[in-house]
């Protein structure tokens, strides 16, 4: 993998020319009220006296303090909890042959974006590394009008029909009495929705496995769920679904991790993500798009239609078509990333939509819930949702309208104005829908073809490693745990008996049911894609944790941070106090963290170093504490000369992934390919 090409300066692009019109800065300036007007003072109240009752006529106080009053907006009903990047896409190839969206005609065009990242079921204030579904926004400013593409990290979701989702999040989000539990579905509302809802129990199955508690936004798989059209400038169709597939390979936490981690930095991916920019590791991901001719609707033994199933790559092979990388931060969040709008209606020619369900509800709700939750019809207009592309129509006024309208005519059909603004054909660039033939009567129904609720659960669960298995048993295990119906509890087992015998058997004994009768259906097909374990790996982004104090060897120890960060691996030096550790040929070293700021659970690895420190023994306390927790984790450890006497020895463990310098010329090297392989699930 070639690290240099991630530290490219950023190159300007159009969308952030045009932000740059809205941003302000007020540093150095004299300050005014809203109006313009300059103050004179900013501290006190206007009073009847120095001790006297404050005055109705203090209109600069009314303003700063309604202001304030009005200052948040409504939080999103889902997704309330995110964050977000700017960035850009290069196209790869050209993609004409199948769609005549402008963006994708060449390669090597760049199109500026801005993403939104974002958990599901908390609420603004809970924490990121929580067990959930993880979404990502990007919308592209192509120029024929924005292009959001919205994406979930799993490849299936949990209803078929967009009727059901205000049920599934009903029951998903905080219970009604007492707004609890927030950032969790681990209570009996979910769990009872799961077990009477067949269709949900695919994707609560991808939400217990790893898949649930990503690492970071910047290793992020995800996948469009919906079934989309590519049409091409012939006017032919063909079904499409997209993925991101980030170039750093898919990587997750253990469920203690995630646990532990919410409390010690609940921001924990947003701040991964801000830090990865500002250090020039721009996160990259490539999409890769997934095509099945209109002809080939019925080949599969699955509906393609179902947004609660995926298409196996190893069925339907995934074709790279651009890369996405995120290279600069927002400069404020609430106009940035609050007020960021998607929509997958949003789209221009080549791109149209297919009769999944789930896709032709979503089609009409978020409008509707966007202008809700921004005050305005008019929210188009704002900065970050802004096209760059002109756009021109008959709509007119509205709360918040920015643009000055100055013709009179508003209307469609007109010779006062020519009959401007006026379409245009198909051959200019005008959107025509997909001319699909359709014929039925009126029903509310669904598809036979969507009921096989456990085919694609088995195979997913096939295709996990023993080890991914076990976390999923444990994730199931936890959450069911916490439901206090023991019919809801019996319910679900009785349910995952269907993808597995032996695990539902497991989970049944762990949280205090009956064992449950029947068995999984007989399905021995694995796919090596659903695997985690078949990602790519890394060192590069890394996060190393060095454990150091005085008198340490100066020339072993710059030597191998040198080569950690010409790896491109992020190192931190960690010491009792801030300030610098001093080696014992006087080679300083800046200390970042210590021990009582920072956490082994915020490493990816350590680097054991030891050395002499003012209280010897909280020194080594708080380094065996460091090195147990991540032994305990599999994460992988390097040791220096001066490092050995921390590491205990003994029958029980069989040093996996510990990397010693004693006598091994090659330590960096080793120790860099350790940290690239992540856990060591074989240590004991």
């Amino acid at each position: 993998m070639d690290e240099s090409r991630h530290n490219k300066p950023l190159n300007e692009n159009k969308k952030q020319e045009q932000l740059d019109q809205y941003r302000i800065k007020n540093t150095g300036k004299p300050m005014t009220t809203d109006e313009g007007k300059k103050r004179s003072q900013d501290q006190d109240q206007l009073k009847a006296g120095v001790r006297g009752p404050s005055l109705r006529q203090d209109y600069e106080f009314f303003e700063k303090m309604g202001h304030f009053g009005n200052e948040e907006i409504p939080e999103r009903v889902v997704h309330a909890r995110g964050y977000s990047a700017h960035g850009e896409f290069e196209t790869y190839e050209s993609m004409k042959h199948v769609t005549k969206a402008g963006f994708l005609q060449e390669a090597g065009k760049k199109t500026p974006l801005t993403v939104r990242f974002s958990t599901v079921q908390g609420s603004r204030g809970s924490y990121d590394t929580a067990r959930d579904l993880r979404c990502l926004g990007v919308k592209l400013y192509t120029e024929e009008g924005n292009v959001d593409l919205t994406t979930i990290a799993m490849p299936v979701l949990i209803n078929q029909d967009a009727m059901k989702f205000p049920d599934a999040m009903h029951a998903y989000q905080s219970k009604q009495d007492d707004d609890i539990p927030t950032a969790s579905g681990a209570h009996d509302l979910f769990w009872d929705y799961v077990a009477n809802n067949h269709e949900a129990l695919h994707m609560v199955e991808w939400i217990m496995s790893d898949r649930g508690i990503l690492k970071n936004y910047r290793v992020m798989e995800s996948w469009s769920i919906n079934t989309y059209l590519f049409v091409n400038e012939q006017g032919k169709a063909t079904f499409m679904r997209y993925i991101w597939k980030p170039v750093l390979g898919v990587q997750s936490l253990m469920q203690d991790e995630a646990l532990t981690i919410g409390g010690l930095d609940p921001d924990y991916h947003r701040r991964d993500l801000r830090q990865a920019i500002d250090n020039g590791a721009y996160p990259e991901y490539e999409l890769s798009v997934q095509l099945i001719p209109l002809e080939d609707e019925f080949k599969y033994d699955f509906d393609i239609l179902d947004a609660s199933k995926f298409w196996p790559e190893e069925i339907i092979p995934p074709q790279i078509i651009g890369k996405m990388r995120l290279n600069k931060n927002i400069e404020n969040y609430h106009t940035e990333s609050e007020q960021v709008a998607f929509n997958p209606a949003n789209v221009v020619p080549g791109i149209d939509f297919s009769n999944d369900p789930v896709l032709q509800g979503r089609l009409m709700a978020y409008r509707e819930t966007q202008q809700h939750r921004l005050g305005s019809a008019n929210y188009h207009e704002l900065p970050i949702n802004k096209p760059l592309c002109p756009f021109h129509n008959n709509q007119r006024r509205g709360v918040m309208r920015e643009r000055i309208d100055v013709d009179q005519v508003n209307y469609h059909q007109n010779s006062l104005a020519n009959n401007t603004p006026y379409t245009v054909s198909p051959e200019e660039g005008g959107y025509q829908s997909y001319p699909e033939k359709v014929e039925g009567y009126k029903i509310r129904a669904r598809s036979d073809s969507f009921k096989d609720y456990y085919t694609q659960p088995r195979i997913f669960w096939n295709s996990l490693t023993p080890i991914e298995k076990q976390h999923t048993i444990e994730g199931f295990s936890y959450q069911l745990g916490k439901v206090e119906s023991e019919s809801v509890r019996q319910q679900n087992v009785n349910q995952l008996v269907n993808i597995d015998k032996e695990m539902a058997c497991i989970i049944a004994e762990n949280i205090g049911v009956d064992q449950p009768s029947g068995s999984n259906v007989p399905v021995s097909t694995s796919y090596p894609s659903l695997s985690q374990a078949n990602t790519p790996k890394y060192a590069y982004t890394q996060k190393v944790g060095v454990l150091i104090g005085n008198g340490f060897n100066g020339n072993e120890v710059t030597s191998v941070l040198n080569y950690l960060q010409e790896c491109g691996v992020f190192i931190e030096i960690v010491s009792e106090q801030l300030g610098t550790v001093t080696s014992a040929d006087g080679t300083k070293l800046k200390v970042d963290a210590t021990f009582l700021t920072m956490s082994p659970y915020l490493y990816d690895a350590l680097y054991v170093v030891g050395g002499s420190s003012k209280n010897e023994d909280k020194f080594s306390q708080d380094i065996m504490t460091y090195v147990s927790q991540a032994y305990k984790h599999y994460k992988p450890i390097g040791v220096a000369t001066t490092g050995e006497s921390y590491i205990q020895k003994s029958n029980k463990n069989n040093f996996a992934g510990v990397v010693f310098a004693e006598t091994n010329s090659d330590f960096g090297e080793d120790f860099v390919s350790a940290i690239a392989q992540q856990r060591f699930w074989d240590r004991k």
